[in-house]
């Protein structure tokens, strides 16, 4: 199951922090976060592999971007 953690308009650390939220509900699933700047995406990564995660895969499409990340 995938959950996604839409963070898109939000001025961090907002988004890190629903990132890491979510990321200490889950077991073991996939975690889709959205967010719309630079900052936001990679302060999210950061924070993602801090927490023992993997990030599987960063897409982006008209100034936004789709993290996708793994809970080991």
């Amino acid at each position: 199951m995938k959950i996604t953690v839409d963070a898109r308009g939000l001025s961090c650390p907002q988004p890190v922090i629903l990132t890491l939220d979510e990321i200490k509900k889950t077991k073991k699933e996939e975690i889709l976060v959205l967010v719309d700047t630079d900052t936001s995406k990679e302060n999210v990564i950061r924070a993602a592999i801090s927490q023992g995660c993997k990030v599987k895969e960063v897409s982006s499409e008209e100034g936004e971007y789709c993290i996708s990340i793994q809970k080991s």
